[in-house]
């Protein structure tokens, strides 16, 4: 049985992005495993990491991330993620970028994270031995998605086993959006007919209820926008219905989902 691990920075990165293959690997049999990298909980969070909370309507006594590791749990038992797991790593706001400009600028010196992600990817891929690693593009230059894609690019995993998936909604509200340069310049479009799928990527994004607001506008929100971006997605790959593209290799003995 072959397994697929999904490499996520935040805990709805997957789920927004990549939901629909992780779903289709699932019912051809595939063991799925998910590892999302910022996850940890930080006590009184102060400045622009406690605004980024109290912005969705959370107070300051809420344990933020507690809250997103329930949705994110609630994600894998709706998708049927076989392996669950969180790096324990402290998003960038706790890591001294103060504010949403910060975010989207390249990394700080004094950023050493990519080091640390690489250390908690490790034993999780020793342990699954992935036929198929899903890690994002971070198209939207996110400085979390650049740090998870140059330290998976560290990490020596053969190069037709990693699969760079589109960050959604970044794709969305920014189509003209190029991948990080860390990616390997060999790497050519796939396309994931995620046609009978979309529906159950829809519900499992909807289990990210402190995220919908501000990515979709709301719940009402997230079946319009996905929908209508993954039939262009499909059209842009010369097929019907929807489809979820990725930048990365194909054996002459493998194929897509």
């Amino acid at each position: 049985m072959s397994t697929a691990l999904f490499v996520s920075p935040h805990l709805d990165d997957v789920a927004f992005s990549c939901g629909g293959t992780l779903a289709a690997l699932k019912s051809k049999g595939w063991t799925v495993a998910l590892i999302t990298v910022f996850t940890r909980s930080v006590a009184e969070p102060q400045g622009f990491a406690l605004e980024c909370q109290t912005a969705k309507g959370l107070g300051p006594e809420v344990d933020y991330m507690a809250l997103r590791r329930e949705e994110d749990r609630a994600f894998a038992k709706r998708l049927g993620v076989d392996v669950l797991a969180w790096g324990d790593l402290e998003e960038a706001p706790h890591r001294g970028y103060a504010s949403a400009e910060a975010l989207f600028q390249p990394p700080r010196a004094d950023d050493a994270i990519q080091a640390e992600v690489a250390r908690r990817l490790k034993p999780v891929l020793w342990e699954l031995t992935p036929s198929r690693v899903f890690v994002p593009q971070a198209l939207g230059s996110h400085v979390d998605h650049v740090q998870v894609v140059r330290a998976v690019r560290g990490l020596g995993i053969p190069s037709h086993r990693v699969w760079y998936y589109r960050d959604t909604p970044y794709a969305v509200r920014q189509p003209d959006a190029k991948p990080d340069p860390a990616l390997p310049r060999e790497q050519r479009p796939l396309a994931v007919d995620i046609t009978a799928h979309l529906t159950t990527k829809l519900e499992g994004c909807l289990c990210y209820g402190t995220q919908l607001g501000f990515q979709f506008g709301g719940a009402e929100g997230v079946a319009p926008m996905l929908q209508a971006f993954h039939h262009r997605e499909a059209a842009a790959h010369g097929r019907s219905g929807a489809a979820e593209l990725f930048l990365g290799q194909v054996l002459p003995t493998a194929s897509p989902a």
